[in-house]
């Protein structure tokens, strides 16, 4: 991979954030048109896939949104999905790794990585549905 100036800018912006992010989110990381450093909206798609080809990023589907996360040097993380807002929300279980592995050393299955995901409905659309009932929840 060649070692240009965009991409270095994304690598720096990608590594020095915490967490998962969508490509949109990046961009708005990114400088803007007419600044220095500014990388294109296909130029960051284009690159995204690379540093996925290359094992710098993963990349997974989410209710059909591409969301990335560090592939090296971080640690696994799980998720809850905001059905209402799609927020997503990580967290870093031990338990859950060792759950995994666990079953997998019973089944013979050697463990590249693990995702979990679980939908539901995070504490602030929760309160806001609370306070805007809708008829058909009184009934």
């Amino acid at each position: 991979m060649r070692n240009t100036q965009q991409r270095r800018m994304m690598l720096d912006v990608v590594f020095s954030q915490a967490g998962i992010f969508d490509a949109d989110q990046l961009i708005e990381r990114l400088p803007g048109r007419s600044t220095p450093g500014y990388v294109s909206r296909p130029t960051v798609y284009r690159t995204l896939a690379e540093f996925v080809e290359a094992g710098l990023l993963q990349k997974f589907e989410l209710d059909g949104r591409s969301v990335y996360q560090p592939g090296i040097g971080s640690e696994p993380t799980d998720h809850f999905f905001c059905v209402e807002c799609r927020e997503l929300i990580e967290f870093v279980s031990p338990a859950i790794a060792d759950s995994v592995q666990q079953v997998a050393n019973d089944r013979g299955f050697q463990v590249a990585a693990h995702r979990l995901v679980v939908s539901g409905t995070c504490s602030n659309c929760r309160q806001r549905r609370r306070r805007t009932k809708r008829r058909v929840d009184l009934v």
